[in-house]
Protein backbone atom coordinates (compact mmCIF):
# COMPACT_ATOMS: atom_id res chain seq x y z
CA UNK A 1 0.00 0.00 0.00
CA UNK A 2 1.35 3.51 -0.90
CA UNK A 3 2.17 5.74 1.67
CA UNK A 4 -0.18 8.33 0.20
CA UNK A 5 -3.14 6.01 0.52
CA UNK A 6 -1.89 4.24 3.78
CA UNK A 7 -2.48 7.62 5.87
CA UNK A 8 -6.20 8.37 4.75
CA UNK A 9 -6.70 4.82 5.51
CA UNK A 10 -5.11 4.97 8.72
CA UNK A 11 -6.78 8.37 9.47
CA UNK A 12 -10.19 7.13 8.96
CA UNK A 13 -10.00 4.30 11.01
CA UNK A 14 -8.80 6.07 14.06
CA UNK A 15 -11.60 8.38 13.64
CA UNK A 16 -13.87 5.71 13.07
CA UNK A 17 -12.38 3.58 16.18
CA UNK A 18 -11.86 6.82 18.67
CA UNK A 19 -10.43 6.27 21.95
CA UNK A 20 -9.54 2.63 23.18
CA UNK A 21 -10.35 3.30 26.83
CA UNK A 22 -11.81 6.84 27.56
CA UNK A 23 -14.92 6.89 29.17
CA UNK A 24 -15.91 10.31 28.25
CA UNK A 25 -13.97 11.92 26.23
CA UNK A 26 -11.87 15.01 27.42
CA UNK A 27 -12.21 18.40 26.32
CA UNK A 28 -11.72 18.86 22.79
CA UNK A 29 -11.77 15.05 21.68
CA UNK A 30 -14.57 13.34 19.69
CA UNK A 31 -16.38 10.50 21.57
CA UNK A 32 -16.02 7.36 20.72
CA UNK A 33 -16.96 6.40 17.04
CA UNK A 34 -17.20 10.09 16.41
CA UNK A 35 -14.53 11.96 14.18
CA UNK A 36 -13.81 15.93 14.95
CA UNK A 37 -13.87 17.93 11.93
CA UNK A 38 -10.49 19.65 11.78
CA UNK A 39 -11.04 23.74 12.10
CA UNK A 40 -14.54 22.83 13.86
CA UNK A 41 -13.55 21.96 17.37
CA UNK A 42 -17.49 21.74 18.32
CA UNK A 43 -18.14 19.81 15.19
CA UNK A 44 -18.26 15.65 15.88
CA UNK A 45 -20.31 13.14 13.32
CA UNK A 46 -20.87 9.77 14.02
CA UNK A 47 -20.96 7.28 11.17
CA UNK A 48 -24.85 6.69 10.22
CA UNK A 49 -24.48 3.84 7.86
CA UNK A 50 -21.25 2.36 5.82
CA UNK A 51 -23.21 1.04 1.86
CA UNK A 52 -21.18 -0.01 -0.52
CA UNK A 53 -20.99 0.82 -4.41
CA UNK A 54 -21.76 -1.49 -7.88
CA UNK A 55 -21.26 0.74 -10.69
CA UNK A 56 -20.13 2.92 -13.13
CA UNK A 57 -18.01 6.47 -13.96
CA UNK A 58 -19.75 7.76 -16.94
CA UNK A 59 -17.18 9.68 -19.08
CA UNK A 60 -17.99 12.18 -22.16
CA UNK A 61 -15.82 12.82 -24.95
CA UNK A 62 -14.88 16.72 -25.30
CA UNK A 63 -13.02 19.33 -26.00
CA UNK A 64 -10.41 20.70 -23.48
CA UNK A 65 -9.27 24.19 -22.89
CA UNK A 66 -6.07 23.59 -25.83
CA UNK A 67 -9.10 22.18 -28.21
CA UNK A 68 -7.82 18.47 -27.99
CA UNK A 69 -10.35 16.10 -27.25
CA UNK A 70 -10.41 14.34 -24.03
CA UNK A 71 -12.31 12.07 -21.70
CA UNK A 72 -14.37 14.10 -19.25
CA UNK A 73 -16.20 12.74 -16.27
CA UNK A 74 -20.14 12.81 -16.79
CA UNK A 75 -21.78 10.93 -13.93
CA UNK A 76 -21.82 8.05 -11.57
CA UNK A 77 -24.08 5.43 -11.99
CA UNK A 78 -24.19 3.02 -9.14
CA UNK A 79 -26.10 0.78 -6.79
CA UNK A 80 -26.61 0.79 -3.39
CA UNK A 81 -25.80 -2.52 -1.41
CA UNK A 82 -25.98 -3.30 2.55
CA UNK A 83 -25.53 -6.99 3.48
CA UNK A 84 -25.94 -8.24 -0.24
CA UNK A 85 -29.35 -6.70 -0.81
CA UNK A 86 -29.99 -3.50 -2.99
CA UNK A 87 -31.01 -1.12 -0.84
CA UNK A 88 -30.66 2.51 -3.44
CA UNK A 89 -28.71 4.18 -5.89
CA UNK A 90 -26.18 6.56 -6.80
CA UNK A 91 -26.48 9.01 -9.22
CA UNK A 92 -25.19 12.77 -10.69
CA UNK A 93 -25.87 15.29 -8.46
CA UNK A 94 -24.00 13.51 -6.71
CA UNK A 95 -27.43 12.09 -5.06
CA UNK A 96 -27.52 8.97 -3.12
CA UNK A 97 -31.18 7.80 -2.69
CA UNK A 98 -32.26 4.59 -0.32
CA UNK A 99 -35.42 2.45 -0.75
CA UNK A 100 -36.77 3.94 2.77
CA UNK A 101 -37.52 7.09 1.20
CA UNK A 102 -34.25 9.57 2.07
CA UNK A 103 -31.78 11.01 -0.26
CA UNK A 104 -29.28 13.73 -0.16
CA UNK A 105 -26.84 15.67 -2.29
CA UNK A 106 -23.81 16.73 -1.67
CA UNK A 107 -21.00 18.89 -3.02
CA UNK A 108 -16.92 17.57 -2.65
CA UNK A 109 -14.72 19.46 -0.21
CA UNK A 110 -11.53 17.47 -0.65
CA UNK A 111 -10.05 14.03 -2.40
CA UNK A 112 -7.25 12.02 -1.73
CA UNK A 113 -5.62 8.81 -2.79
CA UNK A 114 -6.96 7.60 -6.40
CA UNK A 115 -4.25 5.56 -8.83
CA UNK A 116 -3.66 4.85 -12.33
CA UNK A 117 -7.09 2.69 -12.65
CA UNK A 118 -8.61 4.09 -9.35
CA UNK A 119 -10.90 6.94 -8.53
CA UNK A 120 -9.78 9.06 -5.62
CA UNK A 121 -10.94 8.80 -2.05
CA UNK A 122 -13.25 11.95 -1.18
CA UNK A 123 -15.40 13.85 1.63
CA UNK A 124 -18.39 15.55 0.15
CA UNK A 125 -20.78 17.93 2.51
CA UNK A 126 -24.25 17.17 2.32
CA UNK A 127 -26.09 20.91 0.66
CA UNK A 128 -29.50 19.22 0.23
CA UNK A 129 -31.32 16.75 2.23
CA UNK A 130 -35.07 14.44 0.95
CA UNK A 131 -37.60 12.50 2.47
CA UNK A 132 -36.97 10.94 5.66
CA UNK A 133 -34.82 7.77 6.68
CA UNK A 134 -31.50 6.64 7.37
CA UNK A 135 -29.89 9.76 5.27
CA UNK A 136 -32.72 12.38 6.44
CA UNK A 137 -29.74 13.81 9.23
CA UNK A 138 -26.76 12.85 7.35
CA UNK A 139 -24.50 16.00 7.18
CA UNK A 140 -20.98 14.25 5.49
CA UNK A 141 -20.40 11.31 3.17
CA UNK A 142 -17.01 9.93 2.55
CA UNK A 143 -16.08 7.90 -0.59
CA UNK A 144 -13.44 5.15 0.67
CA UNK A 145 -12.25 1.71 -0.58
CA UNK A 146 -12.23 2.79 -4.24
CA UNK A 147 -11.63 0.31 -7.49
CA UNK A 148 -11.72 1.33 -11.14
CA UNK A 149 -13.89 3.93 -12.69
CA UNK A 150 -10.65 5.81 -13.83
CA UNK A 151 -10.25 6.59 -17.39
CA UNK A 152 -8.23 9.39 -18.42
CA UNK A 153 -6.35 10.54 -21.73
CA UNK A 154 -7.35 11.38 -25.28
CA UNK A 155 -10.32 10.07 -27.18
CA UNK A 156 -11.62 9.99 -31.11
CA UNK A 157 -15.03 11.55 -31.44
CA UNK A 158 -16.52 14.68 -29.44
CA UNK A 159 -19.79 13.62 -27.52
CA UNK A 160 -19.01 9.98 -27.13
CA UNK A 161 -19.95 8.36 -24.16
CA UNK A 162 -17.81 5.61 -22.02
CA UNK A 163 -18.40 3.49 -18.97
CA UNK A 164 -15.49 2.54 -16.61
CA UNK A 165 -16.81 -0.23 -13.79
CA UNK A 166 -15.84 1.10 -10.18
CA UNK A 167 -16.89 -0.11 -6.77
CA UNK A 168 -16.32 2.23 -3.50
CA UNK A 169 -17.96 2.48 -0.08
CA UNK A 170 -19.82 5.15 0.86
CA UNK A 171 -20.02 6.29 4.77
CA UNK A 172 -22.72 8.35 5.66
CA UNK A 173 -22.31 10.84 8.92
CA UNK A 174 -24.61 12.57 11.26
CA UNK A 175 -23.45 15.50 13.28
CA UNK A 176 -24.17 15.52 17.18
Amino acid sequence: MSTKLALPCLLVLAAMIGPASAAEPAPGEAPHGGIRLVGRPDAIEHPVVTLGAQGAQVYECKAAADGKLTWSFREPIATLIDSGKTVGRHYTGPNWELQDGSAVTAKVLGSTGGTESDIPWLKLEVTAHRGSGALSEVSTVQRINTHGGKLEGPCDKAGEFKSVPYSADYVFFKKG
